[in-house]
């Protein structure tokens, strides 16, 4: 492995979120109110939400049957959506070939019952070598098995198995681990993640995003995390770790790459793609975990641009901002993924909701909120400029 360098990291803040309200290109399509994404069975019957590709390490998809192989979380509809975050697995997921009829389906729990050690699974990357069909899945551990109280502890774990396909179905095999990837440091990341914050806000160490290097290799998970250092509860950041060409450890812990200290509590579901010459790290972000008395800025994509996956970082349009969902439906969609090709994955959230407000009674959250796949849209990247595609 080449040498690697200790990340400049992004400080963003309300200097830069500042200029959003002037950037009209930024804003995701309305989603229409009859848009459907998985069959009425399991529409009916479970909440699906925070979904990413199955990779080989050049971002290529995975092909199965008649599409691609996807991962996501699921669980058993409940009468409260909030309730689907203590009981979330990890499912396969196939997306049919755009175009073509069936759109998405969910398939069968990617691990064997009671093999992760958390109460839940939260959400990760996973990466596919074609070679020798082994697939690595990272993942977030929240909880303890068996625990009798729910908290929220989160823990990044990776594990690998032998992937096999056959007669529509994927079976994985001779799984190692879990072993856990890396742990915080108690310095620049946040060790104490159990308890959630008052204002609801949820301290951070997980969603661990793979990437690889094209240009010599390296690999790279980036993850959401909290400061240790931070007097504010707005400490969001995103961390990194790396590994050498062709390995998928043992990691090596290293500064965050963007800190929002001040700004924003939670830096979600970080991810980097290269395009041209430049390395793009996308998160997804709320309205409301920006902190009272900075500039408004939507619930939406996020990003920053470097010319190495390490820094130095510059926000993506001078604020960060890249996707925001639209004034008319503020809380209609969340958790974005892009893809190599640009086009952007998300799920639907609430898009009949027009505040937060509308959303305090578990019942009407229950009749608000979708839990399946969003229509995707595609982005324009130039330089340190990424924005809405017409039409898209």
């Amino acid at each position: 492995m080449s040498a690697i360098c200790t990340p400049t990291h992004l400080q963003w803040t309300a200097r830069h979120t500042a200029a959003i309200a002037a950037q009209a290109d930024h804003v995701i399509p309305v989603i229409a109110p009859g848009h459907r994404s998985l069959p009425a069975d399991q529409r009916h019957a479970m909440d699906l939400w925070d979904m990413w590709p199955v990779e080989q390490a050049d971002g290529t998809a995975v092909p199965f049957g008649t599409g691609t192989l996807w991962m996501g979380l699921v669980a058993p509809r409940m009468s409260d959506p909030d309730a689907r975050h203590g009981l979330a697995r990890i499912h396969f997921l196939h997306r049919e070939t755009p175009g073509s009829a069936g759109a998405w389906s969910i398939l069968d729990p990617v691990f064997p019952d009671r093999f992760t050690p958390g109460s839940r699974e939260w959400s990760g990357s996973a990466l596919f070598d074609p070679g020798t069909a082994r697939l690595t899945v990272f993942f977030t551990a929240t909880g303890r098995r068996d625990d009798d109280a729910t908290t929220f502890e989160q823990r990044i774990f990776q594990a690998t198995g032998d992937l096999a396909q056959a007669d529509g179905t994927i079976t994985v095999t001779n799984w190692s681990g879990p072993q856990e990837s890396f742990r915080p440091d108690g310095q620049a990341y946040l060790r104490e993640t159990a308890q959630r914050d008052a204002g609801g806000m949820i301290k951070a160490f997980r969603d661990p995003g793979f990437f690889e290097d094209p240009r010599d290799g390296a690999r790279y998970v980036f993850f959401t995390a909290s400061s240790a250092q931070s007097a504010s509860p707005w400490n969001g950041r995103i961390g990194v770790a790396c590994a050498p060409a062709d390995t998928i450890g043992p990691w090596r812990l290293m500064d965050p790459v963007v800190c929002a200290d001040g700004l924003n509590a939670e830096l979600e579901r970080p991810h980097m793609r290269k395009i041209g010459a430049h390395y793009y790290l996308f998160w997804s972000t709320h309205g409301k975990v920006f902190a009272p008395g900075t500039p408004a800025a939507p619930t939406g994509l996020y990003g920053a641009v470097a010319p190495t996956p390490l820094g130095p970082f510059a926000p993506l349009n001078g604020t960060g901002l890249v996707a925001g969902n639209p004034g008319a439906q503020p809380l209609q969609g969340y958790s974005w993924w892009v893809l190599p090709d640009l086009s952007v994955n998300s799920f639907v959230d609430c898009p009949a909701a027009r505040a937060l407000a509308d959303l305090a009674q578990p019942t009407a959250h229950r009749a608000a909120f979708q839990g399946h796949v969003a229509p995707f849209f595609t982005l324009l990247v130039d330089g340190d400029r990424a924005r809405v595609a017409p039409g898209a």
